[in-house]
């Protein structure tokens, strides 16, 4: 079986390389790309450059390494790295939840009233703010996808990452979640890449795997957050939209 990724990691810096590989990223300076690595990147405490592309290809280029692609970031050290293999797939995990993201049902008034105290210690995100936590995952398959089922992996890893985040930890995700996904050109073709494919089974095994793992490894000593309010950073979506049936007229019943 082709190995997936050849992992490397070198001053905080985590390579995950694959020559010629098409990946599409949902992180720093994401898209789709075609490169020969995708990265990993852990920063420092007390962050705060405000051009995150720029700092990913400093970074990358002061680790030694000289493939472009990919990057993202993540407060958690790379030791807590954890990788799972299953056919076709690999994934790479890195997991905190120093900020972790609540959407909890719209009557859910105990868990407002948790966010309201939160709030008052500041441990919310604007909106440009990056924070420490984050679930990043480097997810790859030998296999050659179509773009829409390369878009797809990344919809599949993101769901096995939400179900598997919530049973560990009662939390969805974190404000700063990323995900990037990759295939191989000269693989063997796939189409599709669903929960019920072969890709899409492997993929969602390997994520579940992988961040329980890394999970395990950053918070040995237990300290996974109870709540946002126990949490250093986080949210809880309290905002209700307005529903509507779009294909009623005005003189519908």
């Amino acid at each position: 079986m082709a190995r997936v990724f050849d992992t490397t990691v070198r001053d905080g810096v985590l390579r995950a390389a694959r020559p010629d590989t098409r990946w599409l990223s949902s992180g720093v300076d994401g898209g789709r790309t075609r490169a020969d690595a995708a990265y990993n990147i852990t920063v420092p405490e007390g962050w705060t450059e405000t051009d995150p592309a720029a700092y990913a290809v400093q970074r990358i280029a002061t680790a030694g390494f000289d493939a472009d692609g990919p990057a993202l970031l993540t407060g958690v050290a790379q030791r807590h790295a954890r990788r799972a293999v299953c056919g076709p797939v690999a994934a790479i995990v890195t997991a905190g939840v120093s900020n972790p993201a609540v959407l909890p049902p719209n009557d859910a008034s105990d868990v407002a009233a948790d966010f309201d105290s939160a709030a008052a210690a500041d441990t919310t995100t604007s909106d440009a703010e990056f924070r420490p936590g984050t679930i990043n995952i480097l997810l790859g398959t030998t296999r050659a996808l179509d773009p829409g089922a390369l878009t797809n992996l990344l919809a599949v890893a993101v769901e096995a990452k939400t179900a598997t985040l919530t049973r560990e930890t009662g939390f969805s995700g974190t404000t700063s979640d990323a995900v990037v996904v990759g295939s191989d050109p000269a693989g063997e073709p796939a189409a599709f890449t669903g929960s019920a494919t072969t890709v899409g089974r492997a993929a969602r095994a390997c994520v579940r795997d992988a961040l329980t793992a890394a999970l395990a490894a950053r918070y040995s000593d237990g300290e996974i957050p109870d709540s946002v309010a126990d949490a250093d950073y986080g949210t809880v979506t309290t905002e209700t939209a307005t529903v509507s049936n779009p294909t009623a007229t005005d003189d519908a019943d």
